[in-house]
């Protein structure tokens, strides 16, 4: 079965949403800055019992508010030193195409459809200029479905979460 946002099986319903009180938001801000945090920190933190922290996380995670943990990476670093925004133009009511193969695309890092000039927008990040070029020439413009592109490269990028070290 293929996996949709986040993940999760395109098949399955997504659960009620379920609203979230003063400490699930706690515990959202405390794990999105150290998602590497025990239970016994998030539950100090938020004064709440480990069994309570355990279970709201649980409960976060099953109601896919919380829809996985990561590593922060600095790609220049990780030797994905050219990064860009590309735009894209596509044949009208091509979405669910289109985002399928860039999902496929190990150097994009985040895709959007997006309102105004054009339908797309794909954060990308590849080892050099050449191999940037590339991906917009060669996989970007061979889907069919692609009608332009235009590349915005980043020339300097800053992550705004307080926790995240300069880029």
């Amino acid at each position: 079965m293929a996996d949709g946002p986040g993940g999760r099986d395109p098949d399955v319903p997504e659960p009620a949403v379920r609203p979230l009180d003063a400490i699930d938001r706690d515990i959202l801000q405390m794990l999105q800055k150290d998602g590497r945090a025990s239970i016994r920190s998030v539950a100090e933190r938020v004064h709440v019992s480990r069994a309570n922290a355990y279970a709201r996380i649980n409960r976060l995670i099953e109601d896919r508010v919380i829809r996985g943990f990561g590593a922060r990476v600095n790609h220049e670093r990780a030797g994905q030193g050219a990064s860009a925004y590309i735009t894209l133009k596509i044949v009208q009511n091509s979405w669910r195409t289109v985002r399928d193969q860039l999902r496929r695309m190990p150097e994009a890092s985040h895709i959007a459809l997006v309102s105004g000039d054009f339908d797309v927008l794909i954060l990308v990040h590849t080892p050099d200029n050449r191999a940037l070029r590339e991906l917009v020439l060669t996989k970007l413009q061979a889907i069919p479905e692609v009608l332009s592109t235009r590349t915005l490269l980043v020339f300097e990028e800053e992550s705004l979460d307080a926790t995240a070290p300069d880029a």
